[in-house]
């Protein structure tokens, strides 16, 4: 882990409230998460699916705009191994939903008074990693909600993410979202 300090822009964000919920529907699971924002849904709709964008908050970077339905390649960093991805739906500003791996991430955004909601969806084969999923969305959301415009922030992914509360996020996860149907305001 690094010495370096942590922006707190980014970590009052962090953990700011966030509503989540995890259902399951045989044989799947999925992890729902829905934050508002100040932005509009056009500032958000490009924050989701430019990869230059993708790249200041995101866990992976496809090699592509997601704006269209089709195949991509993702990868956390540069030098990793690529991931297959796949656009399946892509309606500007509401709507993307593509494959990671094998997973289905579902975003929605929805106009709301001084901004809009985001709403992200995702699919899992099994409830045993929704704690971390969540907690790593958490921390990912909460750097989208931090970036402004000509405002160089750190883009908090892998290790960094334990600095800015990662592990308290995870173990908060495990004692709310333990039922199916679970929702939790953190």
């Amino acid at each position: 882990m690094t010495d370096n300090p942590r922006d707190e822009v980014i970590a009052a964000q962090i953990h700011s409230p966030i509503e989540v919920l995890l259902l399951h529907d045989e044989p799947d699971w999925t992890l729902v998460m829905r934050r508002r924002f100040p932005h509009p849904p056009e500032r958000l709709w490009r924050m989701i699916t430019e990869p230059e964008r993708l790249a200041r908050w995101s866990p992976v970077v496809p090699d592509r705009t997601l704006n269209e339905p089709g195949p991509a390649t993702c990868r956390e960093h540069p030098d990793d191994d690529p991931l297959d991805a796949e656009v399946l739906i892509a309606d500007a500003p509401r709507k993307l939903v593509h494959r990671w791996g094998r997973e289905i991430l579902d975003w929605t955004i929805t106009r709301t008074e001084g901004g809009a909601t985001l709403e992200l969806r995702q699919t899992l084969d099994e409830h045993t990693r929704a704690t971390l999923y969540a907690a790593g969305w958490q921390v990912c959301l909460g750097r989208l909600a931090a970036d402004e415009d000509g405002v160089d922030r750190e883009r908090v992914v892998g290790e960094r993410a334990w600095a800015y509360g990662c592990q308290e996020l995870i173990e908060r996860y495990q004692n709310t979202l333990t039922a199916p149907q679970s929702r939790t305001g953190i």
